[in-house]
């Protein structure tokens, strides 16, 4: 799972450590400290799940061989100096000294563009969109301007930390808790599913059928597919499976009708949930996205989820650029993602149209479908 992005990733790290080592050392005589600047919510949460890390192994941040007091390294600055990883980066931590005084080596802008030249090359063929791209560089150069660094300093930590904290950036989008919403949200609550041919939207369907019923929330489908035979028969057959009642007609016919019937089967049942499929289509198809406008206007949907490929890529995110443009976009689920091997539909979809990746598809069974975490992904792209 995002092999192609993690390893493009590892080789910016070590060449971009090899690029800062080239920087010429300067001597800076009774530097007195500067004052610490206050943490961004960022960097917080970095520190503190850092920490958490720390004690979930079970290590000591007290025992232990004792460190050389003037070394600088990630865990310390995080868990026993109390400074940020943005403090380390500016030059706010302790530094080297010997009888000539302070040696510290810095990075400077040349330099710094120089080596963000390579990651945006390495992140644009891993399908990471281009604004995307901007915006990643743009925090990797909040992080880093300015670096001072000496010679006890892991520079691979420092990158490596520098690029975590800027994807958790990109990743972080408005929350939506989907337990929270189910509980508070007037019944039946109606969601809507869009996105084109061939992405998995119908099985995500049902995979969120199987979330709901192991919540024992009541829900029933509808097959407002109704362009394709085969669409309405794989989403009778989830039904069948899960035990799942189905509003269905025969294909070509009005799918606006299909949805109004469900919802109102599910006022009459007392149905918690109606989930409301709709037909793959391509987002430049104007008269089939009409179509869809109308299907929002008769079910009235209380949340819209564009499924996503994530093995598309870019086209991913374009889809979800023209779905949110013409119905509005909730939410997304991105499927298929443990056959990505490259991550750049994850990281851009997220930023590009600003709304949460609720879900992720992550195999084959019906329990195969997981809550999207910006931190889960962030530690996959740079786990061993």
């Amino acid at each position: 799972m995002f092999k192609g992005l993690r390893d493009k990733l590892n080789i910016f790290k070590k060449k971009a450590a090899e690029e800062i080592e080239k920087e010429p050392a300067e001597n800076i005589q009774n530097e007195e400290e500067p004052p610490k600047r206050p943490e961004s919510k960022f960097l917080m949460k970095f520190r503190k799940k850092e920490e958490k890390k720390r004690i979930k192994k079970g290590i000591d941040q007290d025992s232990g061989p004792k460190a050389d007091p003037s070394a600088i390294s990630i865990d310390r600055s995080v868990t026993e100096s109390g400074l940020s990883g943005q403090e380390i980066l500016k030059g706010d931590g302790p530094l080297v000294q010997d009888s000539k005084g302070f040696f510290t080596r810095k990075i400077s802008e040349k330099r710094l563009d120089e080596i963000l030249f390579d990651l945006e090359m390495a992140l644009l063929e891993s399908d990471v969109a281009q604004p995307v791209v901007e915006k990643i560089k743009e925090y990797i150069k909040e992080e880093m301007s300015g670096v001072k660094v000496d010679r006890k300093t892991n520079i691979g930590e420092l990158i490596e930390n520098a690029l975590k904290i800027s994807i958790r950036r990109v990743l972080t989008t408005e929350e939506l808790d989907f337990d929270r919403f189910l509980k508070e949200r007037k019944k039946p609550i109606v969601i809507m599913f869009v996105g084109v041919n061939g992405t998995g939207k119908t099985t995500a369907i049902g995979r969120v059928a199987y979330l709901l019923k192991q919540k024992h929330v009541s829900c029933v489908l509808a097959a407002g597919d109704t362009f394709r035979a085969g669409a309405i028969e794989q989403l009778t057959k989830h039904a069948d499976n899960l035990g799942l009642k189905v509003i269905k007609n025969k294909a070509g016919s009005d799918p606006a009708s299909v949805a109004y019937d469900a919802v109102e089967h599910a006022k009459a049942r007392m149905k918690d949930v109606v989930l409301l499929d709709t037909a793959g289509r391509m987002q430049t198809n104007i008269n089939l996205m009409d179509e869809m406008k109308k299907i929002k206007r008769v079910a009235n949907p209380d949340l819209i989820i564009f499924v996503g490929d994530s093995l598309a890529g870019n086209d991913a995110v374009i889809q979800a650029q023209k779905f949110d443009e013409a119905v509005g976009v909730n939410a997304v689920i991105l499927t298929k993602i443990d056959a990505d091997a490259k991550g750049g539909a994850a990281l851009s979809i997220a930023y590009t149209i600003g709304k949460p990746i609720l879900f992720i598809g992550t195999g084959q069974e019906y329990k195969d479908l997981v809550r999207f975490d910006p931190d889960w992904m962030t530690e996959r792209l740079f786990e061993e």
